[in-house]
Parts: structure tokens; C-alpha cells; sequence
């Protein structure tokens, strides 16, 4: 039976010491001192390890059903679902006009890591529930938001988002879900949705979907979608739930993982739904909830990294095989730990320097949605909007091998279910592909991000990079040559590529896009790099004061001197594979395959 513990003391680190909350000048930022983010988190802590973890294997074991047009959800889960509602955990980020708690969304982001952890597959839930809120919010009517967002808000209501249909993904603007007009100014909406999480279940009295459809003079592509608010259950005019809508879930799909969620086919059949924002407007309704969409979806990568991690750890510290070849470690015992084992270090080290670095990176990425936000700054916006597709793919690609680092130091034990390791493997495999394959988001950063405002944003990420280089080079000579100069050469081997894309992608286009990849994977190494540098310097700050944990801070310092000295090198790798140019990718015809 696998376990977890909910990382606190880290997370408040990165937080409070890394990111300096409540000296931000965001609103809301300078209530969240560190008492008050240990209490939250603290509390958040019981719910995760003591009700939504126990519930992560039997969710893997039992799945969904579907009886009568009814999903019925894993054993304990319905229960686990109202204990979420009545902490009020689903509101935390959510605007007090209806019934939110408004606090900042990185502290949503913190929480979410830790339910995530517990149980993805379950966290889903009210996951895709505020997608749909904030979609809502952003662009529906001030009736429709009295309407629907309330009950969003507490997760009385579940949300979900339609996009994808049996012959189209990524290409939307080839759905066929029609949305025909009606006298009342309601719209009949048609047509079938695949691969749509919690599309139905029992843990809600209605589920709100938000569809894509293309309305009967709709333009062609991507400019003619809409969207449609289309309710389970019609509300009435006093906000009770009227007669059953024509959408139903016509099957669930086997899956790899997450089984704890239904993955659902959804057949609208002349539905009764309701515009949201302006016709033909859909994509941009959608795309405004992506930022934050894409960032869930990578804290879910590491987040699956982070509890397989645990579990690697504590049967490394147990597991008892061979000797340690510098001298025995357990005389007592029959062999020693394999821990002592160089190998075993190793892999444990690619976790954890991961791991810890990721939680920095998408802290930073919520802190700079929070600002944008709250700020209403331009340029956070724009950089969140640049680090977006390499948070989402990039900590996913490495969440995923995190796991598998993680099973593989269990050895035969971690490929069997009684330890829980494979079902990490496999709940983390989707989050390379929802959201957006990592393949398009390695295209979306390099066709669309790099070049976004004359190419502003990524040049602002060069000279924040610079900057902090600058400001702390010759402080102390090992952090100059163990941080500092890694993360200059990092830096340089990803103004390198960019460079490269600019002197030949406009010759051949297939020049950038067939280094989109390595670009993406580049471009993650350098932002935890950065991240490792700032958590070096602020643990070296709480040890030069004399406070606090020494062995943590000691401890986070060697961690991020392990990952700029092994991991970061990297950036040479992915450099050359992308200077070699489209040839070598494309040499075959497609025949030749």
C-alpha cells in the first residue's frame, strides 16, 4: 500500500523564503505570512493523506460504472467529495462575489499539488469544475454567472469542457457538434463528445458542460466555434433545477489509468444551450482558461513524480540487498539498505532534484498568474503566457520519467500493484497528452510564444536571467562556481537555439519545428536551473541567520548542487540535436517508414 506525505515544510519554503509572498506588492500577497500559510496547508495536509490517499488505490482498482445512464464513482469517493465541499477547498481561489474565498491562485496551486498527489485521479473532479468556472466567469453573462457560478463555486455543481469529437483533437476547427437557433434565444446543440472527464457522475446535483459547436452560419476553421453553456439539469428562474436536458453519456472509456475518473462519450441530442461571450468567439472563451488549464496539468506531472519519489525513498531506506562496496553500513543486519548503494543515490537524486525544482517553477508560474491578474500587468502576462507550454510539457515529460525512476528503484516489486508504484506510472502517462499533446505545446511555444510581441517576452526571461546573475556573482565564490556559471551557460545554450530558429527557420520552417522539442526540454532545464539558484540563495540566507532547520537547508543547498552539476549540462545535448538542423528528421519520405 502506497503512502503520502504532504511535502508542508517544502512548499512553505518555496513560498514564503523563495518567493517572498507577503512582501509581493499583488493584493492579497501581504496576508499570507508564514503562520498563515502553515495553517491552510496544514490543514489541506489532513485531507490529503488521511481521506484522498487511502481512496487512490481503491479508485485505480474499482474505476467508474455506468448503469442506466448514471456513472457511479469508486467506493468512498462521494464521501471524500463532500468532505472537500464542506472545508471549502473547491472556493479557495474563487471570487467572493459568488461565495469564493478569494485567495490568491498560488496558494490554490500549493493545495492542488497536495490532492493531486493524493489522488489525481479523484482531484479531477473539482478540477475540471473550475476550468469551467473560470471560463464562466471570464466571459459569461452577469445572469449566467448568478446563475451557474455559486454552485460551481461550492462543487453543488460539477463543470466540464467539450473540445474533442471522434475525428477531430487537436484540429477543432473540424468539429461537427452543430448549435442550431431557437425562438427563445437558446440554442439546440448536436453532436458527440469523446475523452470528456467527470462528464458524468454522482457526486453532484448537476453537471454544467461547457460545449464547442459551430453555429449554421458559422465561418469555416477555428473562427466559426462557439461556446455553449449546456446543463445536465435546466435551471429554473429561482435557481432550482428543472426538467432533465437531452445530454447524456453514452459510454466510458478503458483506460491506462486515472480509472477513478470517468472519461466519458457524450451525446448532446438537440441540448438545450446558451451562449457564452460572443458567436464565432468560442476558442478565445476556451483559450482563456489555458494558462492556468496547462499549469494544473503540470503540476500534475510532478506531483505524480513527488509521491512515487516518496515511495522509492522509504523502500530504499528498508530494502536490504548487497554491501556497501566502501565498508558495511548495517553489521546487524544480514546486507545493507540499498541506499548505500551509488545507483540507487543516483536515481534518487534525479527525483528529488526534480521534483523540488518543479514545485519552485510552478509556484512561480501561479505567482505570475496572480499578478497578471491581480496586477493587471502586462508583462507577467505575457511571461506566464511564454512559460505556460514548458510548464505544462516539460514537467509532464519529466513527471512521467520521475515515475519510472521511481518504480525502477523497487526493482521487481515496483512492477507490481501491491506497491502502488505502477499505477503512478500510469495515472502520470496522461498528463502528456491531455491539455494538448506535449508535441504541440513544444509548437505552440516555438511557432507562436518565442515570436509573441516581437519576440519581448522571451528577451525579458534572457535579461531576468542576466539580471540575477549579475546582482549576486562574487558574494561567495563555490555558489559563483556551482550555480552561477551553469546557469550562464545554460542561458547561453538557449539564446543559442533561439537564435539558430531565427538565422533558418524562415528558410525552412521545418528547421524550428523539428527542434521544437529539444527547444522545449532546453528551455525547462534553464528555468529550474534558475529556480535551484534562487533556492540555493535563500537557503544559504536562513543558515547565515541561523534559524530554522540546518540539515533542511544544508540538505536543499547539495540537492540543487546535484542538479546544476548533472541535470542542467543538458542544455549542450538538446542544443546540438537542434542545430543539426530539419535533414536528419526528415531524410525519409514517408513510404520509407
Amino acid at each position: 500500500m502506497p503512502i503520502y506525505t504532504a511535502p508542508v515544510k517544502d512548499q512553505i519554503f518555496v513560498l514564503d523564503d523563495v518567493l517572498k509572498l507577503s512582501a509581493d506588492d499583488v493584493p492579497g500577497y501581504d496576508e499570507l505570512d508564514r503562520d498563515t500559510l502553515q495553517a491552510i496547508l496544514d490543514e489541506a495536509a489532513k485531507l490529503a493523506e488521511n481521506v484522498l490517499a487511502p481512496l487512490n488505490p481503491v479508485g485505480d482498482a474499482e474505476g467508474c460504472t455506468l448503469e442506466n445512464g448514471v456513472v457511479r464513482t469508486p467506493t468512498g469517493f462521494k464521501d471524500a467529495f463532500d468532505q472537500l465541499r464542506e472545508g471549502g477547498w473547491t472556493a479557495l481561489d474563487c471570487d467572493p462575489d459568488y461565495g469564493g474565498q478569494g485567495l490568491p491562485y498560488v496558494v490554490a496551486t500549493a493545495v492542488g499539488e497536495m490532492f493531486s498527489a493524493a489522488n489525481m485521479a479523484f482531484n479531477m473532479y473539482p478540477g475540471l469544475t473550475h476550468g469551467a468556472y473560470n471560463a464562466i466567469h471570464a466571459h459569461g453573462s452577469d445572469d449566467q454567472k448568478q446563475t451557474y457560478l455559486p454552485k460551481m463555486v461550492t462543487c453543488e455543481w460539477g463543470g466540464t469542457m467539450n473540445l474533442t469529437e471522434p475525428h477531430c483533437g487537436t484540429d477543432l476547427g473540424l468539429i461537427r457538434t452543430k448549435a442550431e437557433p431557437q425562438d427563445d434565444g437558446s440554442y439546440a446543440i448536436t453532436g458527440q463528445k469523446i475523452w470528456i472527464s467527470a462528464g458524468e457522475h454522482d457526486m453532484c446535483d448537476n453537471i454544467i458542460h461547457l460545449v464547442l459547436a459551430k453555429l449554421p452560419d458559422a465561418p469555416e476553421g477555428v473562427k466559426g466555434i462557439s461556446l455553449f453553456i449546456v446543463p445536465k439539469f435546466l435551471v429554473n428562474e429561482d435557481g432550482s433545477l428543472g426538467a432533465r436536458n437531452a445530454v447524456s453519456c453514452g459510454g466510458l472509456e478503458s483506460k491506462m489509468g486515472i480509472h477513478g475518473n470517468a472519461t466519458c462519450v457524450m451525446n448532446y441530442d438537440g441540448a438545450t444551450g446558451f451562449l457564452v461571450g460572443e458567436k464565432h468567439k468560442g476558442m478565445r472563451a476556451m483559450f482563456t482558461m489555458m494558462n492556468e488549464a496547462r499549469l494544473g496539468v503540470g503540476l500534475q506531472g510532478f506531483a505524480q513524480g513527488a509521491v512515487a519519489y516518496q515511495n522509492a525513498l522509504g523502500f530504499a531506506q528498508d530494502r536490504l540487498q548487497g554491501r556497501d562496496v566502501t565498508g558495511t553500513k548495517n553489521p546487524d543486519g544480514p546486507a545493507d539498505p540499498i541506499i548505500v548503494h551509488p545507483d540507487v543515490r543516483r536515481n534518487l537524486m534525479d527525483q528529488k532534484a526534480f521534483v523540488e525544482g518543479a514545485r519552485a517553477f510552478t509556484y512561480w508560474g501561479a505567482a505570475l498568474i496572480d499578478r497578471a491578474h491581480r496586477n493587471q500587468d502586462a508583462k507577467a502576462e505575457g511571461l506566464i503566457s511564454l512559460m505556460t507550454p514548458v510548464i505544462k510539457g516539460f514537467l509532464t515529460d519529466k513527471g512521467f520519467e520521475t515515475t519510472v525512476l521511481a518504480q525502477q528503484t523497487l526493482g521487481g516489486s515496483g512492477f507490481t500493484r501491491e506497491w502502488g508504484l505502477e499505477q503512478f506510472v500510469r495515472d502520470a502517462r496522461i498528463t502528456m497528452i491531455y491539455e494538448g499533446t506535449n508535441g504541440v505545446q513544444s509548437l505552440d511555444l516555438v511557432g507562436r510564444k518565442l515570436g509573441a510581441d516581437g519576440g519581448k517576452h522571451v528577451m525579458r526571461f534572457f535579461d531576468m536571467v542576466k539580471g540575477f546573475i549579475a546582482e549576486h556573482k562574487g558574494r561567495d565564490e563555490a555558489f559563483d562556481a556551482q550555480f552561477l556559471e551553469p546557469l550562464k551557460q545554460a542561458s547561453k545554450d538557449l539564446q543559442a537555439a533561439g537564435m539558430y530558429f531565427m538565422q533558418n527557420g524562415m528558410k525552412n520552417p521545418n528547421n524550428a519545428l523539428s527542434g521544437s522539442y529539444d527547444f522545449m526540454h532546453l528551455f525547462g532545464h534553464v528555468c529550474l536551473g534558475l529556480m535551484w539558484s534562487r533556492m540555493a540563495l535563500a537557503a544559504q540566507a536562513r543558515l547565515d541567520a541561523g534559524d530554522g532547520d540546518t540539515a533542511f537547508y544544508e540538505t536543499k543547498i547539495a540537492t540543487g548542487r546535484y542538479y546544476m552539476a548533472r541535470q542542467l549540462p543538458m542544455t549542450g545535448t538538446h542544443l546540438k540535436r537542434i542545430e543539426s538542423g530539419a535533414e536528419p528528421v526528415m531524410a525519409l519520405e514517408a513510404a520509407q517508414f
